[in-house]
């Protein structure tokens, strides 16, 4: 594994154990040349997903671009990395019982918003905005009137 540090490839694991959900193995590293900590994740790899986007492309599914969409939804919020981590857990095992090989970018889209309304309701809209591509101002307003009516 490389430092990402200093990119060398002399690191040693120190300690492992299995994550909370049992998902994933964690791993924390020690490099040997610059003596700095970091940790890595060992996750099983099932089957390759592929993700079928709007416009009938299809890309390989991508945690690490589900994350980064959810922590642009959550920025400036009180949502730690823990829950965008555990979000994105959910997601994947929501997408793995599936059972297809391959899955809509929308039904990720609706995956996201169910957790994202649960845990923070800006953070909802911000995502509902990108994801439902509101066009105006009434779109927001309505999405927020939706929001308070089921709260």
């Amino acid at each position: 594994m490389k430092c990402p540090y200093c990119d060398s490839n002399d690191t040693k694991v120190i300690d492992s154990r299995a994550t909370e959900d049992n998902h994933a193995i964690r791993r924390r590293r020690l490099c040997q040349t610059c003596n700095k900590r970091f940790s890595t994740y060992e996750r099983y790899e099932d089957q390759t997903l592929m993700v079928v986007k709007k416009d009938n492309t299809r890309e390989s599914f991508d945690r690490s671009k589900l994350i980064s969409g959810i922590v642009k939804s959550c920025e400036k919020r009180p949502v730690s990395m823990e829950d965008i981590e555990k979000i994105a857990d959910d997601i994947e095992v929501s997408i793995n019982h599936i059972g297809k090989k391959e899955v809509s970018s929308t039904t990720i889209g609706k995956f996201v918003m169910e957790h994202l309304k649960q845990l923070d309701p800006v953070a909802y809209v911000r995502f509902a905005s990108v994801y439902r591509e509101f066009k105006d101002v009434e779109s927001f307003y309505r999405e927020i009137k939706n929001l308070k009516e089921k709260n």
